[in-house]
C-alpha cells in the first residue's frame, strides 16, 4: 500500500532497512563492524531524529528531519524500537519542574471570595489577569513535549499510518515493561488518534469486486474471523446477497482501518456453514434479515478506539435506507473465551471433589477453596455424560469426563452423536452463565460480548454446533451466539451497560440463565 511521502510500501522499504543493517538510511557502512555496534549506531541517529523533530521550527527542516525518523524507525529492530519509545516516555514527558512552579504561583495569588464571581472592567491589582494567564501556562505546562511530534506526525503524509505502528509497538512493549511512563504514553497517543480518527473524518466505503487489488488484498490478509480461503470465496462474499463496508481515512489510501461483512437472509442464521458455504443465496429482494458475521481491525495500534461501534451504526442505517425490507439486524458471532473459562472452572471444581473424597485433615486454606464448591451439572447431566462414554470411558466422574474431552487437541467426542446429545445441554446452560454473569469490572467476561453490548446489542440466541471448525471446538465447543440490534433500542441499552454493566438478554437466554441457578442449589 502507497503511503505519500517517499511513496513507498512500509513491508518493503522494513524488509530492504532491515536487511541493510550495516548501511542505515543508504549511506556505506563499515562492513567489518560488529552488528551490535552498527545497530547502536542506527538507534543513535534516529533519537537524533526523533529529538530533532520535536524542537526545530522551521517547517522545510521539520518536515524533512520527520521523514527522515519514520524510515529510520521502521529499519530499527524490536529491540531499539523498545529502547526508543522508553526514551520518548521518559525524557519527552511533562516538564514537572515548571508544573510545580506555576502551583505554586497559583496558590500565592490572593484570591478573595467573590471576585471571580463579581468581576468588572478594572481589575485592581491585576489579581484576576495573573489568575487567568496562569491557568493558561499551567495548561500549557502539563502537555507532554511528545505531544508536539504527535502533532506533527499527524500532519505529515503517512505520519498517521507510522502512529498506528508506533502505538503497536508501544502496546506490545507494555505487555513486556508495564512502566507508569509507558502507559501514560500510550494513554496521550490513544486520545489524540481518537481525536484524529473520528467519525466524521472517516469513509464508509462499500468494498466490491471491483475494488482495486491492493484493497482486496488488505480484506483477505487482515479477515480475522473467519479466514478466505480462495479468490472465489473472497468473490462470493462480495457478490449477491452480500455487502462488505470499511471505513476509510484519507490519510491511510486504499486500506480500511476496520471492515464488517454482512450476509442478506431470510432470517437469522444458526449456523456459520449457511453463511459461508451455502448456495445459492437468496434474493436480495426477498432478504428481511441483514447478518453481521465479521467484523476486523487492520491496525493492532488502533486497539482499544471503538470504531466497531461506530461502523454498525452507519451500516445499519445505510441498509435500513436501501433496502428498507430488511427489518432485522443480528450478528452470528464467536465466543473466543468461553471453552478456557469452562476448563478453568472443571478443573477447579475437580480438585475440591478429591479434597471431599480423601479421609485426611484439611488445611484452613482448603477450607476456605471448599465454599467455592458448587454443581456445575445436574445428576441426570452427570449420568448421560458417563453413560454415553462407558464403552471408552476418559474419567471417573462426569465433570472429570468433560475435561478430558474438552480439552483434547483432537475434539473425537464431535464425532459422536450419543456425546454431542449428552453435551448439549450443559455446555449450552453453561454458556449462557459465561456470557451473561461472568464480569470483568463490572462487564461481560467475554471480550466480544463486551463489544457487541457496548455498542447496544442484546444476546438473542444461542446456536449448537454452528461453528464446526477446529477453531469452532477449541473456542467454544461449536457454540455461536447471535447478538440482536434493535435500532429503536441500540441507545438505550448501551447506556443500561455502560451505567450499570446490565445484559439485555432474550427469553431463551433467560430460560438457559433460570435452568442455570437451579443446577449451583
Amino acid at each position: 500500500m502507497e503511503i505519500g511521502f517517499v511513496n513507498f510500501h512500509w513491508k518493503e522499504l522494513e524488509k530492504k532497512q532491515r536487511s541493510d543493517h550495516c548501511e542505515p538510511f543508504g549511506m556505506a557502512g563499515d562492513e567489518d563492524a560488529a552488528a551490535s555496534e552498527c545497530s547502536e549506531s542506527k538507534a543513535k541517529r534516529v533519537r537524533d531524529f526523533m529529538h530533532e523533530a520535536i524542537h526545530m521550527k522551521k517547517k522545510e527542516i521539520v518536515d524533512a528531519t520527520l521523514g527522515e525518523f519514520l524510515q529510520g524507525y521502521i529499519s530499527l529492530a524490536g529491540d531499539n524500537r523498545h529502547e526508543l519509545l522508553v526514551t520518548l516516555a521518559r525524557d519527552y514527558s511533562v516538564n514537572r519542574n515548571q508544573v510545580r512552579e506555576l502551583i505554586q504561583q497559583y496558590l500565592g495569588l490572593e484570591i478573595s471570595e467573590g471576585m471571580l464571581e463579581h468581576q468588572s472592567e478594572v481589575d485592581e491589582g491585576g489579581i484576576l489577569s495573573a489568575v487567568y494567564r496562569t491557568e493558561r501556562n499551567l495548561r500549557q505546562a502539563l502537555k507532554p513535549l511528545y505531544e508536539i511530534l504527535f502533532e506533527r506526525l499527524n500532519t505529515y503524509p503517512g505520519g498517521l499510518k507510522f502512529l498506528s505502528i508506533l502505538r503497536a509497538d508501544l502496546l506490545n512493549l507494555i505487555e513486556e515493561v508495564n512502566l507508569p511512563s509507558l502507559r501514560a504514553l500510550d494513554s496521550y497517543l490513544k486520545e489524540k488518534l481518537v481525536t484524529w480518527l473520528s467519525p466524521a473524518v472517516l469513509e464508509l466505503h462499500r468494498i466490491t469486486w471491483d475494488d482495486s487489488a491492493s484493497l482486496l488484498e488488505k480484506i483477505v490478509a487482515y479477515e480475522a474471523v473467519h479466514p478466505i480461503n480462495n479468490l472465489q470465496d473472497l468473490k462470493r462474499r462480495l457478490g449477491v446477497g452480500r455487502r462488505c463496508f470499511g471505513y476509510l481515512h484519507p490519510a491511510i489510501p486504499c486500506e480500511p482501518l476496520i471492515f464488517i461483512e454482512v450476509a442478506l437472509l431470510k432470517d437469522v442464521a444458526h449456523t456459520i456453514q449457511e453463511v459461508l458455504w451455502d448456495e445459492p443465496p437468496i434474493l436480495e429482494n426477498d432478504a428481511t434479515c441483514a447478518l453481521f458475521y465479521s467484523i476486523s481491525s487492520t491496525q493492532p495500534g488502533l486497539s482499544g478506539i471503538n470504531l466497531g461501534k461506530f461502523l454498525i451504526k452507519r451500516v445499519i442505517e445505510l441498509v435500513r435506507r436501501d433496502m428498507p425490507c430488511v427489518l432485522t439486524f443480528a450478528t452470528l458471532s464467536p465466543i473466543p473465551g468461553y471453552i478456557q473459562w469452562l476448563l478453568s472452572k472443571l478443573a477447579s471444581q475437580l480438585k475440591l471433589a478429591e479434597l471431599d473424597s480423601e479421609d485426611k485433615r484439611v488445611s484452613s486454606e482448603d477450607m476456605t477453596a471448599r465454599t467455592f464448591r458448587e454443581n456445575l451439572l445436574y445428576p441426570e447431566e452427570e449420568q448421560e455424560i458417563l453413560a454415553s462414554c462407558a464403552e471408552n470411558p476418559t474419567g471417573n466422574s462426569a465433570v472429570e469426563v468433560m475435561l478430558c474431552l474438552l480439552r483434547s487437541r483432537n475434539p473425537e467426542w464431535v464425532k459422536s452423536d450419543r456425546l454431542l446429545a449428552a453435551l448439549q445441554a450443559p455446555l449450552m446452560r453453561l454458556c449462557s452463565r459465561y456470557l451473561v454473569r461472568e464480569k470483568k469490572r463490572g462487564k461481560a467476561l467475554d471480550a466480544v460480548a463486551n463489544f457487541h453490548l457496548q455498542n447496544g446489542a442484546m444476546i438473542h440466541r444461542l446456536n449448537w454446533m454452528a461453528d464446526r471448525s477446529e477453531k469452532g471446538f477449541h473456542q467454544s465447543g461449536g457454540i455461536m451466539v447471535n447478538y440482536l440490534y434493535r435500532p429503536g433500542e441500540i441507545e438505550e441499552n448501551a447506556q443500561l451497560y455502560f451505567n450499570s454493566g446490565h445484559i439485555q438478554a432474550s427469553p431463551d437466554i433467560q430460560r438457559y440463565l433460570e435452568l442455570d441457578t437451579h443446577s449451583r442449589i
